[in-house]
């Protein structure tokens, strides 16, 4: 019962700080020209969402690190070593996705960091996750909980944590293309992976990481009022990439790296049609899909985008179902 009710006092708190802080930032972004611009593949369906401010990821960043800050000094909240680690991520993800971010506005272009730079960033701070990791005296056992599978993969750990920061980073980037999808899956994610983590912290002691979850999960509601279509603002780079290297990074210290999988089931799906795309032209010359991401695909059959984007938020949560029913019952 006092977890739940941290919980709830968790998303409280960092749902009305977010929202206070889309009321105060969104005007100044207006004022500072921080607009969105709008790529040439996509301009003609998009044209409406020029000039939108963009940057928002800071609406639920800022808010998610002062409730955490709030309920430490509360005593509601242990700053663990694992929090630490987290907390790291998502301002090192979010400080490179807003230099990109930054790059576009200056240049007035869609041209910001390029793919090796930004990759660069990535693949640094992944470095670093995974040294503090291993300090923390953590182990490189690969856990495959259903077949009763645990196996200590050596360094190979590291190479999977690469991919899975670096992935997610980029997954979560490339589904941010309609109002409020990858805010609304993003949701749904950490809501899901908050509630695994809850239900086996008893054992393995990871409440602080359930009620980062939980922190984060207000955070991005409060957000989704200025997000949803039609969005007033955009959380660009600084959001995205610092989402996915967050949702990568809890999976990795609660062990739940393969159900991450399904848990952000769309975001895989969607990064998964990137690639089969290039493979499509490169190998076969021809396309695949109309338009990739998948969301695009959708658009050039004709949907409009709130149909889309409600279809990838049913399918998530219905994979978040499922994740639920396999890591918690399973």
């Amino acid at each position: 019962m006092l977890m739940l009710t941290k919980s709830v006092l968790a998303m409280m708190i960092g749902f009305l700080l977010s929202t206070l802080t889309g009321l105060i930032l969104i005007p100044l972004l207006r004022r500072l020209k921080v607009s969105q611009r709008i790529s040439i593949y996509v301009k003609e369906s998009h044209a409406k969402k020029a000039g939108t401010p963009t940057m928002g990821g800071l609406i639920f960043i800022i808010p998610t690190l002062v409730t955490t800050l709030i309920l430490f000094l509360l005593g509601k909240m242990e700053f663990s070593t694992n929090l630490v680690i987290v907390v790291f991520v998502m301002l090192a993800y979010a400080i490179v996705g807003f230099i990109d971010d930054y790059l576009i506005i200056k240049r007035k272009s869609n041209l910001g960091l390029t793919e090796v730079q930004k990759l660069f960033g990535q693949i640094i701070i992944a470095i670093v996750f995974f040294y503090l990791y291993m300090k923390s005296g953590a182990s490189t056992l690969f856990w495959i909980d259903a077949l009763g599978i645990k196996v200590d993969i050596g360094w190979l750990y590291g190479v999977m944590v690469l991919f899975f920061l670096v992935g997610f980073s980029n997954a979560v980037n490339i589904t941010d293309g309609l109002d409020g999808l990858s805010g609304g899956l993003s949701v749904i994610s950490f809501l899901v992976l908050g509630l695994v983590t809850w239900a086996t912290s008893w054992l393995a002691g990871y409440e602080d990481i359930a009620l980062f979850c939980f922190i984060l999960v207000g955070s991005l509601m409060g957000f989704l009022i200025f997000n949803t279509n039609p969005a007033k603002v955009f959380m660009g780079d600084t959001g995205s990439l610092a989402l996915g290297g967050v949702m990568a990074t809890i999976a990795i210290l609660t062990r739940h790296e393969l159900l991450l999988v399904v848990i952000a089931g769309v975001f895989v799906i969607e990064t998964l049609t990137v690639i089969l795309q290039i493979f499509w032209i490169k190998v076969l010359h021809r396309k695949l899909f109309l338009m990739t991401p998948l969301h695009h695909h959708f658009e050039k059959l004709g949907w409009h985008e709130r149909d889309i984007v409600k279809l990838f938020w049913v399918i998530g949560l219905i994979l978040g179902m499922a994740a639920i029913t396999y890591g918690v019952w399973i």
